[in-house]
């Protein structure tokens, strides 16, 4: 589940970043990697735990996908926060270092 969560921020973002004029500007690429990073983490982690548990892994209980699942959006709210700090950092339209000066 964190898989298929992680994914779907990384398609969403990925077409918001290739549609958005502004994609330097909002370090939108920086959201892309992080998410496109975590679904390769998280590939990689399921044909690990497939190797391991065989057809077993098809076949979760409920729990576990939920509790995943949970993984998967915290993931992803942590991603967005980061790339949230770097954007107010960065400022690119001066908003709060005009707002620091005053």
């Amino acid at each position: 589940m964190t898989l298929l969560v992680t994914i779907f921020a990384a398609v969403i973002s990925t077409i918001v970043w290739y549609n958005n004029p502004k994609r330097d500007e909002l370090k939108l690429s920086m959201l892309v990697f992080m998410y496109w990073g975590a679904s390769l983490m998280w590939g990689v982690d399921a044909v690990f735990e497939y190797i391991e548990l065989g057809s077993e892994y098809f076949n979760p209980m409920p729990l576990d996908m939920l509790n995943d699942f949970f993984l998967g959006l915290s993931a992803v709210a942590l991603g967005l926060v980061i790339w949230m700090v770097a954007v107010l950092v960065k400022d690119p339209k001066g908003v709060i270092r005009k707002k620091l000066v005053k």
